[in-house]
């Protein structure tokens, strides 16, 4: 297993669908910080996902392209929806890069970044959040991918902050130590 977490499952699932990547070193980011905290965590492509039996809290990560989830995220939520609704469950979503902070009160931009869908779909399985983590972009081989990076000044590709990606993971954590404690 590439990231040398158990077989059999830890307390924690970290998923994610990414297409090109950043959403995957988010989703590490998360995995390594909840580890840090001592919770046995395991990391796997959405994709490759065929239970969260063994799991006590699964995160689920997304990015997000025109105002969806990618298609792989969404059906685990679906597809183990009785179960998730059984389990601590947090969502993740990424994409946001160019300039200009991130407005999530404007109902507009908070419907491109949180896809009402996942949004319903969350609150119907009882997710403690939904967080919205700052994006990458590079310009890649892809035509589009280099045609959406020229117009994006070079220091605001990579909008990911990975303070604050530690610090949610970190309420994440805190909230399930003091469910194991309690």
């Amino acid at each position: 297993m590439r990231d040398g977490s158990r077989p059999d499952g830890g307390d924690v699932l970290v998923a994610y669908a990414s297409k090109h990547g950043a959403t995957a070193e988010i989703a590490e980011a998360v995995a390594d910080a909840l580890r840090a905290r001592g919770l046995a965590v395991d990391l796997r492509e959405a994709g490759a996902v065929r239970s969260v039996e063994p799991y006590r809290a699964v995160v689920v990560g997304s990015a997000v392209y025109l105002g969806r989830w990618r298609r792989e995220a969404l059906t685990l939520l679906r597809r183990h929806r009785r179960a998730l609704a059984e389990r601590d469950l947090w969502l993740f979503s990424s994409g946001p890069v160019g300039e200009g902070s991130v407005d999530l009160d404007d109902p507009k931009v908070a419907r491109l970044l949180r896809p009402p869908k996942v949004v319903r779909l969350g609150e119907a399985l009882g997710a403690h959040d939904h967080a919205v983590h700052g994006g990458a972009i590079d310009e890649g081989r892809c035509f589009l991918r280099r045609k959406m990076a020229e117009g994006i000044a070079p220091e605001l590709r990579d909008r990911r902050d990975w303070g604050e990606i530690r610090a949610w993971a970190g309420q994440v954590a805190d909230a399930l130590t003091a469910a194991r404690s309690g």
